[in-house]
């Protein structure tokens, strides 16, 4: 039987009028959570909280079971009562009535539950009860409804509903029958690429968590996502997230799914975009009450969906744009209400790891029919860390307070300013004499109680301001405190309290430094899991640092690559430690020019810095003025990006050398297939620099497991390393040279973490030597 929750009916039936933006709260689910149960438990024992009310009814001739659970539920004699409890960091004033209206739409379907399962009630009590946070300001409002309006109400409200049940059925009968029938989309599976897919479809359908190693020319994404969309068929899975870092990869999603349709997939897919990205060019700047796409934005929703759903294509950026301008609609708003009528939703890591901007509409509970596929799960470490992470400064604050005038409608938001920069002050003052950074295991209650006075008076004069310059940078750092309040509230064993000056101002930082818990949360608010790339080794390492899930399962698929495709060749005789940089340098241009001349082709060398990298490049143009080059610079726009690697497309007649960033925007994500890239030199092991907060995660590791330098330091660093020479062979026809400049890869402590297809490796003592191992690769032939 099909069972639809009371919130979902009243989110989309009656939701009507203005987007409206500042309606966003900053609350967490525990302070929403602990406010409502402090109110339940001094309600009286009379009083029965989160009381589950249901009803069966038939829609479009099939049974379906309407729930919910009401906050409070009062049955004494004659009299009934239900009560809506409501959180939000909105001033009770400011709701528009547009939400006043959800509100008791919720309470009046309860009540409609419950006479409709007890025909002896005849009227119920509503109490709306609003609590604005961060003050816990309390506002209580009453209504009473007839049985005769309740059971009226809730007609309207299935009736209307039933139409939009026919189409969510329709689109899951698609979406089940045809993802019975779909085929693999390519006439042979490569190598390991059926036990690859195996292993996904049983973490979908079991429920499992799975960490997957791939190397590069697997063809991942199709195994995964073929798998995921198979499992569709079983009914034990109905939409698939593919969470990805980067654009490319999510291009590459969307060509597999347009592969799984050609052969007769039939599911309703869309790419999310970030806001600045969708949003219309005259959206820009202005303010809700002033845009055109949020006025009546949910008078006009319901026909666009209609209209998008029938399209039977990927919902791509333009595409959700041409029907957003049609329709007059806000297109970022618009993405994100079709997307719940969608199967497979590809998006950026954020939407769900994200703890300011997760998808509440999806992520709020847990859902076991929703399976998670998360690709480049390397990239995911740093990332989750620093969204758990956050910093306000000083410098802000006093900005803010310079700028605006002392008048009686500032006085008060100044007043909290001046409190706000007397934290930092005092900050500062604590700091032991010659010491510009203090790093603590408790947060600082005072400094947080001040941002969260700072943020309730900010928000307060917020809503008396008319739109302007000034404005919007007290907009900006009331969002900084809010999420800074917001990250207070996770702060544990695994973050660390920092206070930081810098030209005589204090940046405080929370800092996580193990993001694990959150990542393993996050996940296991759906049925499954695969996180996937081509670089996780050691497998403990990442599944220790991306959850910890004790259960999960771990899988790693051999190269499909012959075993001479490549060749893995470390220098022994160059020393890349900081303090051995100049004199090794010579050394490393001579076989950097071995490696290019070696066979005519384009090859890439990549340096851990961008100062190791300017010396090197430097070097070898002084020596070799005639040789091709490109270099990666800071801050390449995409256009330089592009002009960089068109360089490679004419190897035979062109042929380049390029100088890039390891770890950086060429080390990964970039397909130079073929002939295009025959070769790649690096230049050190990699080691990320030195600095506080990486010492921070060595010291947190070494009291976890006591391998502090290898957590925060070593594999890290190797994961860069893995990524840029797994640029050489994308492809079963691809050929290619590593040469590792570096003698440290020799030593034990770095070869046990070198994955299954580098364990054979060659060692180089000399120049005389490279050119040898050099010439007897590119002579033995492929034995492919």
């Amino acid at each position: 039987m099909r069972k639809i929750g009371v919130r979902e009916l009243v989110g989309f039936i009656l939701r009507s009028g203005d987007l409206n933006s500042s309606l966003s709260s900053f609350n967490t689910p525990q302070a929403g959570t602990r406010i409502h149960k402090r109110l339940q438990h001094h309600r009286g024992k009379t009083y029965q909280a989160e009381a589950p009310l249901q009803t069966e009814v038939e829609l479009n001739g099939r049974p379906v079971l309407i729930h919910g659970r009401a906050d409070g539920l009062i049955m004494q004699d004659d009299q009934v009562e239900i009560e809506e409890i409501k959180t939000s960091d909105v001033e009770w004033d400011f709701l528009p009535e547009n939400q006043l209206i959800l509100y008791w739409g919720q309470v009046k379907l309860y009540a409609a539950l419950l006479m409709r399962e007890q025909p002896n009630i005849d009227q119920v009590r509503l109490t709306l009860t609003y609590v604005q946070t961060p003050d816990e300001v309390q506002t209580t409002e009453h209504q009473t409804i007839t049985r005769t309006a309740a059971l009226a109400f809730f007609e309207q409200v299935i009736t209307e509903y039933e139409d939009w049940l026919a189409l969510q059925e329709s689109l899951a009968r698609d979406r089940v029958q045809t993802a019975a029938q779909v085929t693999f989309p390519f006439p042979t599976y490569r190598k390991g690429q059926r036990e690859l897919a195996a292993v996904v479809y049983k973490s979908a359908v079991l429920g499992k968590h799975l960490l997957l190693e791939a190397p590069t020319g697997t063809g991942k994404t199709i195994s995964t996502l073929f798998p995921a969309v198979k499992a569709f068929a079983t009914d034990r899975v109905e939409r698939v997230f593919y969470f990805t870092a980067k654009q490319s990869t999510r291009r590459v999603a969307e060509a597999a799914l347009a592969q799984l349709r050609e052969r007769g997939l039939r599911i309703q897919s869309i790419t999310l975009t970030a806001k600045d990205q969708i949003q219309f060019p005259e959206e820009v700047d202005v303010e809700p009450e002033n845009n055109p796409y949020f006025q009546g934005y949910y008078d006009r929703l319901k026909p666009a969906l209609k209209a998008i759903l029938t399209e039977g294509r990927h919902l791509s950026k333009d595409l959700i744009q041409s029907y957003a301008r049609q329709y007059t609609l806000d297109p970022f708003e618009f993405s994100l209400d079709v997307s719940l009528f969608c199967d497979v939703i590809i998006g950026d890591y954020n939407y769900l790891f994200d703890p300011v901007v997760h998808l509440q509409r999806f992520f709020a509970v847990e859902n076991r029919a929703n399976f998670f596929l998360v690709d480049e799960a390397h990239n995911l470490v740093d990332r989750a860390r620093e969204m758990y992470s956050t910093s306000l400064s000083q410098v802000d604050c006093e900005a803010l307070l310079n700028d605006l005038p002392r008048n009686m409608a500032n006085r008060s938001l100044r007043k909290r300013l001046q409190a706000m920069s007397q934290q930092f002050q005092r900050l500062q003052d604590e700091l032991p004499p010659h010491q510009t950074e203090l790093d603590l295991a408790d947060s600082d209650e005072s400094f947080t109680q001040a941002v969260g006075k700072l943020s309730e008076r900010i928000r307060q004069w917020l809503a008396k301001q008319p739109t302007g310059p000034k404005v919007e940078a007290v907009r900006l750092f009331f969002f900084a405190c809010l999420t800074y309040s917001k990250i207070n509230e996770l702060f544990g064993t695994n973050f660390r309290f920092r206070v930081i000056l810098q030209d005589g101002k204090i940046t405080v930082r929370l800092f996580c430094m193990d993001a694990s818990p959150f990542i393993k949360e996050q996940l296991e608010l759906g049925r499954g899991s695969v996180l996937f790339s081509a670089t996780l080794s050691p497998l403990p390492y990442y599944q220790r640092v991306l959850g910890n899930e004790p259960d999960g399962l771990k899988y790693q698929l051999p190269s499909p690559f012959s075993s001479n495709s490549q060749t893995i060749l470390i220098a022994t005789y160059i020393n890349t430690t900081y303090n051995q940089r100049t004199n090794s340098l010579a050394a490393i241009v001579a076989s950097i020019h071995n490696l290019v001349t070696s066979k005519r082709g384009n090859y890439l060398v990549f340096a851990p810095s961008n100062a190791y990298l300017d010396q090197i490049y430097q070097a070898y143009r002084d020596r070799f003025p005639e040789q091709a080059v490109q270099k990666q610079t800071p801050n390449m726009t995409p256009a330089d990006r592009d002009q960089f690697l068109a360089a490679f497309q004419r190897p035979k007649t062109n042929p380049v050398l390029g100088f890039a960033l390891l770890g950086g925007i060429f080390s990964e994500g970039i397909d130079l297939v073929g002939d295009r890239l025959i070769g790649t030199a690096i230049v050190g092991v990699g080691l990320p620099g030195l600095n506080s907060e990486t010492d921070l995660i060595r010291d947190y590791f070494d009291q976890q497991n006591g391998q502090g330098f290898a957590f925060a330091y070593q594999l890290p660093g190797l994961n860069h390393v893995f990524q840029a020479a797994g640029r050489v062979i994308r492809s079963v026809q691809d050929r290619g040279v590593i040469l590792l400049l570096d003698r440290r890869f020799t030593e034990p402590r770095y070869r046990q973490w070198f994955p299954a297809d580098w364990r054979t490796v060659h060692l180089v003592h000399n120049q005389d030597e490279l050119r040898q191992q050099l010439q007897h690769f590119w002579q033995t032939p492929n034995d492919l």
